[in-house]
């Protein structure tokens, strides 16, 4: 397959804060790349750097980011403004702020036309319609009048990723894309998704803290924790044998319909992430890991299972396949046995 996307070396400061360290990572064309970790790991200034829309203030930097043949990192902001929204498109995190409240639906999408591909206000808008018709809006014409406020949750979502296709992008970045909706409103978005990728041949880079959307959706897997990726794997390597203790300990916290029982201690992973300095050292996730030890203060090594299935941590591949059905969920030792 052809990367789409590479990110090689990607860091982000704001301030002393180290919000991205290092992260490398590539996403394929027609393949989902899911980016997983909880609230606070970077995923969504990940995401942000790619696209040139870090806040003031930030410091980025990285050894390349290939989009297709070009370098983002060596674009002006005026041929980056080009690319974006065009050839790259992203859904934002909260559907209910991402669109202008000011304006109708009808002018920010044909806006997207106008803009990048020269259309007339009458060619904008008919082509707007037939999108919000292909992503599964209902009178799609009446809605191109109406405001932000006057549509649900659910039906934002649906403008929001048909604002994003308008354009046939090659790679789609969604950040949180079923945040706030209720689950059937989720499993519609996410087979909308995965169809339109098929139709489209999109590569799509998903940013979730859901391991249930990473088991539906994804081919490969970063999971992602204080700045810097723990573990990369296909997705199913990762559930097969989740090996870095800050994997496990996410899927320990799901619970397992039949396994656990009414009454019973859901899993969870105890502490929260950690702000990191510039000059952090060691594992980041030790403070939170029952299996830590006095070298995790030192640099960490990147391990490989496999040629696909790469982690950083002390605990050698040996340690990790004899003990990788245990589930590793707090310092006192409580643990879970993945189905």
């Amino acid at each position: 397959m052809t990367a789409v996307l590479e990110i090689d070396d990607l860091n982000v400061h704001f301030g002393a804060v180290a919000a991205v360290r290092g992260i490398s990572l590539a996403v394929q064309r027609g393949e989902t790349h899911c980016l997983v970790g909880e609230s606070g790991c970077g995923k969504s200034v990940s995401a942000l750097s790619v696209m040139g829309l870090l806040p003031r203030g930030a410091r980025a930097s990285a050894a390349r980011i290939m989009f297709a043949d070009t370098d983002l990192c060596r674009l002006s902001e005026r041929r980056m403004a080009r690319l974006r929204g065009d050839r790259m498109a992203m859904i934002f995190q909260e559907p209910m702020t991402s669109l202008n409240p000011a304006y109708t639906i009808g002018s920010q999408m044909t806006e997207v036309l106008r803009r990048h591909r020269g259309a007339s206000h009458g060619d904008a808008a008919t082509r707007a319609a037939a999108m919000l018709e292909r992503v599964g809006v209902s009178a799609p014409e009446m809605r191109l009048g109406q405001f932000p406020h006057q549509l649900s949750g659910g039906l934002r979502q649906r403008v929001m990723i048909a604002m994003a296709l308008l354009c046939e992008p090659e790679l789609l970045i969604a950040d949180e894309p079923t945040t706030a909706l209720d689950v059937t409103v989720q499993a519609q978005i996410l087979r909308l998704l995965a169809g339109l990728q098929r139709e489209l041949g999109l590569a799509v880079l998903l940013i979730t803290h859901d391991l249930g959307i990473v088991a539906r959706t994804a081919h490969r897997v970063s999971v992602m924790y204080a700045g810097e990726i723990v573990e990369q794997a296909t997705v199913a390597e990762l559930f097969a044998a989740p090996t870095h203790p800050y994997t496990r300990g996410l899927l320990a916290s799901i619970p397992v319909p039949g396994k656990v029982r009414r009454g019973e201690r859901l899993g969870s992973i105890p502490g929260i992430v950690p702000a990191i300095g510039p000059d952090f050292i060691g594992c980041a996730f030790r403070d939170r890991c029952a299996q830590a030890i006095d070298s995790c203060a030192a640099p960490v090594p990147v391990r490989e299972m496999s040629n696909e299935h790469r982690y950083r941590c002390r605990l050698d591949p040996a340690w990790s396949e004899q003990n990788r059905c245990e589930l590793v969920t707090a310092k006192a030792g409580s643990s879970s046995t993945h189905p």
